[in-house]
């Protein structure tokens, strides 16, 4: 039962990794979308800093406002979301569809490695 504690190490690094590419993606979107350059500056700046504020108010494990699990699994989905259009607006649709199902999968893992404490996974 410790491999599976392992797997609970791996989800969460795995959610930390994806939560960053998806701030990366979101700041790539935004300066692509634009044609003056302070515009981009500012949709690059802009669009990722309100993802991180969000994230860390509602979806961050020590978030200043706890939600249910459900309004959490909300919030990701939405940033999530948001990221995979984000691909898929800069022409990367093959990595839309990885870092969706990616995203997905992990979230999963996490939420619920988190809603049982590990102890579903044998791991107390």
């Amino acid at each position: 039962m410790e491999s599976l504690k392992g797997l609970f190490v791996v989800g969460d690094l795995v959610a930390f990794l994806v939560e960053l590419v998806a701030l990366g993606v979101l700041g790539w979107w935004g300066w692509s979308v634009a044609d003056p350059v302070w515009l981009r500056i500012v949709l690059a700046v802009a669009v990722p800093g309100v993802t991180a504020v969000v994230w860390g108010m509602f979806a961050a494990p020590k978030a200043r406002v706890r939600l249910p699990v459900a309004g959490v699994v909300g919030v990701k989905a939405v940033v999530f979301g948001a990221a995979t259009a984000a691909l898929v607006g800069v022409g990367h649709t093959g990595a839309a569809v990885v870092f969706g199902a990616v995203a997905a999968v992990d979230t999963v893992v996490v939420t619920v490695g988190r809603a049982g404490g590990g102890a579903h996974w044998g791991v107390e």
